[in-house]
């Protein structure tokens, strides 16, 4: 027997930020290969128009497939509202299945030598413009079922039939575009790590958070919530870092080979077909996740030695500590419903 898809996208549609160029291009089209309806967002109009001819040209059905452009800045949180308002509209009042932030952008320079109006620049662009995007999907999925939550309860005789009912029900997407560099910086990053290890960070907290909407509106879709992690990518803005990296940073990053947008938007797709939550799309990154620590001092080797002793056994007990935690969530998600508090009058805040 096949194994299931958890990532179906066929007849469904998708957001992708960022779709005008580069990887969430090459996501757009691939989504579309394979049914999707496809909204992409960027700033350019130009590049939107030809953004989305170039999308079309892969679908699978266009009679039966819509496509759409949005120019918006969205470093600023209402342009986000603003994008979800629109896609709402435009998808016959339905909500989009699937964000996608794929935007984003790198300024590779010494620490000292970037000017100070540069650190928030990068903290927008990989952070905030995802973390926005984030809140306005997920206020659009999760915010009338909360309020409608308020005070619901589930019987122990009937929580059987609510995990049958949250698992037959299609889940929505919610995914981040992170980097190697999440797990593993290095001297010419610190404009651009901080960013996308954020998101790493905003990423778990999420997905724990969606498990109580899970448990308190079993019968709404639920939330995934899930972070790519590529290295380099072969992009026009890979010319444009080049240009302002220093010979030292380009001399740490020997041995890296870049991929493609494209290898990296199929990478990416297969990993969420398989059910992942934390995507890598090559094998070195693959193998810093597991590090963990990445490049952080390990103070001698006979530490780094107890540290890779302990991180194994780490690597045991924390699927039961995470496990253990989603229980509780789930629970508390069951018995007094999606506010996280146990007053139903507090359920309805925003």
């Amino acid at each position: 027997m096949a194994p299931s898809n958890a990532f179906e996208v066929n007849g469904r549609t998708a957001v992708i930020t960022g779709g005008s160029s580069g990887m969430g291009l090459c996501v757009a089209r691939q989504l579309a290969e394979k049914g999707a309806s496809i909204v992409i967002v960027a700033r350019n109009e130009d590049k939107l128009l030809s953004g989305i001819a170039h999308i079309k040209g892969g679908a699978l059905s266009v009679e039966t497939q819509r496509f759409h452009h949005i120019s918006a800045d969205l470093a600023s949180p209402s342009e986000a509202v603003r994008v979800i308002d629109e896609v709402v509209s435009w998808n016959s009042g339905n909500p989009p299945d699937i964000v996608w932030c794929c935007a984003g952008g790198a300024h590779p320079t010494l620490f000292i030598d970037t000017p100070v109006s540069e650190f928030p620049k990068q903290m927008n662009t990989n952070y905030f413009t995802a973390l926005y995007m984030a809140h306005a999907a997920l206020r659009c999925w999760l915010v009338s079922s909360r309020d409608t939550s308020a005070g619901t309860s589930i019987s122990t005789a009937n929580k059987s039939g609510v995990a049958q009912v949250i698992g037959s029900i299609a889940p929505r997407h919610l995914i981040f575009t992170a980097s190697f560099v999440s797990f593993f910086t290095f001297a010419g990053y610190s404009p651009y790590s901080p960013g996308k290890a954020a998101l790493r960070s905003l990423s778990d907290s999420l997905s724990q958070e969606m498990n109580l909407y899970a448990a308190a509106n079993p019968r709404e879709p639920r939330v995934r919530v899930h972070t790519i992690f590529p290295a380099t990518i072969l992009t026009e803005g890979l010319e444009l870092e080049d240009r302002v990296k220093t010979d030292l940073t380009k001399l740490l990053e020997e041995g890296d080979t870049p991929q493609t947008p494209e290898a990296i938007a199929t990478k990416s797709i297969q990993g969420l077909e398989s059910g992942q939550e934390i995507i890598t799309t090559d094998f070195q990154t693959g193998l810093v996740r597991r590090s963990m620590l990445g490049g952080s001092t390990r103070g001698g080797f006979l530490r780094g030695l107890v540290d890779w002793f302990l991180a194994g056994w780490l690597a045991i007990i924390m699927v039961f500590v995470r496990g253990d935690m989603d229980s509780k969530v789930q629970k508390w998600g069951r018995e007094f419903g999606a506010s996280g508090m146990k007053s139903t009058s507090s359920s309805t805040r925003d």
